[in-house]
């Protein structure tokens, strides 16, 4: 069955994310279970089950290649991709972080991170700049950044993988007096607009939850975990990029009625409601398309 994103309820129909984004999900959710590859029928059968034809598939999985996402490999004797080496460790710490996100507390320790690069070599100070945003720092100054200390080990393997780090110094600190730190934490995040992804996240899914909720005590069958394996793949897509725009800053410095908690939750509770479901989908799908080769 081919579960379109249309068919859902909800009080707001969510949009598909970029085929890539959701291909990258795939590849993160089911293809490490299954000796690291998939083939390519098996990607465009699982794409097709949530709207997404296949002209569009095909662009998307040679769009991750050209990138170094994928490589190409034999799948039991079929055409297939696999994630390359360059990535399986950033998906790994990725799983901590997406469906185990920490808060640091507000005595806990800060990471800081600092930079140095010859002007020689620009478009690293550029790499460096837009890897910390993406592993969650703030920006305290240009040439000074922070980050909940919790996220050190992350930070250190990332920059260490990516043959980075003889450009940076990483420093493990507290705030032992000086500014109001909450007022402080206001400008080195854009909390306002993490705060209205999060609102965003939690407009699009209340209704699906709604819908699970009412769902949950029937019995399970191949249509339903095709449905359910549609919303998850969506879901998974639109929350993993929160986590790391979001490093787990102290609740006690943050915004009143911050969204974050309440979206959190709302993950886990789908999550928990649709996982299993979506999984067995796509291992059925996964298998067929092994034997058929």
């Amino acid at each position: 069955m081919t579960t379109n994103v249309d068919d859902r309820t909800g009080p707001r129909e969510n949009p598909v994310p970029r085929h890539h984004q959701l291909i990258v999900s795939l590849f993160g959710l089911y293809a490490r279970q299954h000796g690291g590859a998939l083939a390519v029928a098996t990607i465009i059968s699982l794409m097709q089950d949530i709207g997404v034809e296949s002209s569009g598939t095909r662009s998307s999985i040679s769009r991750l290649k050209k990138r170094g996402v994928i490589d190409s490999v034999q799948v039991n004797g079929r055409n297939g991709y696999a994630l390359a080496p360059s990535v399986i460790e950033t998906f790994i710490e990725g799983d901590e972080r997406i469906f185990h996100p920490r808060r640091a507390a507000k005595d806990d320790q800060w990471l800081l991170a600092t930079f140095t690069v010859p002007e020689s070599q620009r478009n690293i100070r550029h790499k460096i700049r837009s890897s910390l945003v993406r592993m969650g720092f703030g920006s305290v100054t240009p040439g000074l950044w922070i980050a909940p200390g919790h996220l050190r080990d992350a930070v250190l393997a990332y920059f260490d993988t990516r043959g980075l780090n003889e450009f940076l110094e990483f420093f493990m600190a507290d705030h032992v007096g000086g500014a109001d730190l909450q007022q402080n934490i206001g400008s080195w995040w854009d909390l306002p607009a993490l705060d209205d992804l999060y609102s965003d996240f939690l407009a699009r899914n209340r209704g699906l939850l709604e819908s699970w909720t009412r769902r949950v005590d029937l019995s399970s069958d191949s249509e339903s975990d095709a449905s359910a394996f549609a919303d998850y793949l969506i879901l998974v897509t639109q929350w993993r990029r929160l986590p790391y725009l979001d490093p787990g800053l102290p609740i006690e410095l943050l915004p009143e009625k911050w969204n974050a908690l309440e979206a959190e939750e709302l993950f886990q509770k789908l999550h928990t409601l649709l996982a299993s479901r979506a999984e067995r989908h796509a291992d059925r799908a996964i298998d067929e398309h092994m034997l058929a080769g």
